[in-house]
């Protein structure tokens, strides 16, 4: 029987959030899930977003969405059973649907509720899974569903596009990552900020790029996503961009930043 004591012990759970909508979250989370797995790595896309964007976006439609993060969040289904396989080798899913939207109401009697997710990811049913890296794909909101990824993550992925309010924006997310580490999870860190919808053409794009890597330093990875129309059909035929055409810019960039997301966590980049 193989050992998996050393995958479970280098686990990385790395939510993906920013409350703005429309900046490449689920994208970014799809696309770097896809590049780690091309990579030998075991991961898992947590749809932690109503929408269920992230499901559909790897070809998990409604009708193979029975079991869901829903349940998992409310204890009805552990991690192995709402995970399914993705079109991508090494890259799973748990998918969600509308009622995640209910979670809030459901669980607002709950004074354990917020420590839902890390729960769930902290059973032994889950660490059989092995998974290296886990993905959650936050809503685009700052509601008890992001304060559940960040209480279960190891670390906190910000995508943020390239427009001119960018910073503005960040500061309440900043605000939310500081009071959970404060209050439920210590150890939380800040992954980085990956700058999204980046057009090297376009003076705001490299007026917001000089203002963030002024303001953030260090945090913000050298690897920018560019605007590409790739990234942008790829979702309509529910595969990742890395899949529908490995040869575009965009997919050759979440390739980059999954280099430098190892490096940053010293995980060789060859298993």
């Amino acid at each position: 029987m193989p050992d998996n004591s050393a995958k479970i012990h280098r686990q990385q759970v790395i939510a993906v959030s920013n409350q703005k909508g429309g900046v490449g979250k689920t994208t970014t989370a799809i696309n770097l899930g896809t590049a780690l797995a091309a990579i030998g790595r075991k991961v898992l896309i947590l749809d932690l977003d109503s929408q269920g964007n992230a499901s559909t976006g790897l070809g998990v439609f409604q009708n193979r969405r029975e079991l869901t993060t829903y349940d998992l969040l409310l204890g009805d289904a552990n991690l192995a059973e709402v995970s399914q396989e993705s079109p991508v080798p090494g890259l799973f899913v748990a998918p969600s649907t509308v009622d995640l939207s209910s979670a809030d109401v459901d669980l607002v009697e709950d004074r354990n509720r917020v420590l839902r997710l890390r729960e769930a990811l902290n059973s032994e049913s889950a660490k059989q899974c092995a998974y290296d890296y886990i993905l959650i794909d936050c809503p685009p909101s700052l509601n008890l569903l992001t304060v559940n990824a960040m209480v279960a993550a190891n670390s906190v992925l910000v995508p943020l596009q390239c427009e001119f309010f960018a910073l503005e924006g960040l500061s309440q997310l900043m605000m939310t990552i500081r009071e959970v580490r404060q209050t439920l999870n210590p150890a939380l860190e800040i992954q980085g900020v990956v700058l999204t919808m980046y057009d090297g053409r376009n003076n705001l794009s490299r007026q917001v790029e000089e203002d963030v890597r002024q303001n953030l330093g260090d945090l913000v990875y050298e690897t920018t996503i560019p605007r590409n129309i790739r990234l942008s059909e790829a979702p309509s035929h529910s595969i990742p961009a890395l899949i529908y055409d490995h040869k575009s810019s965009g997919a050759i960039a979440y390739q980059k930043l999954a280099g430098e997301l190892l490096r940053r966590l010293n995980d060789p980049i060859l298993a």
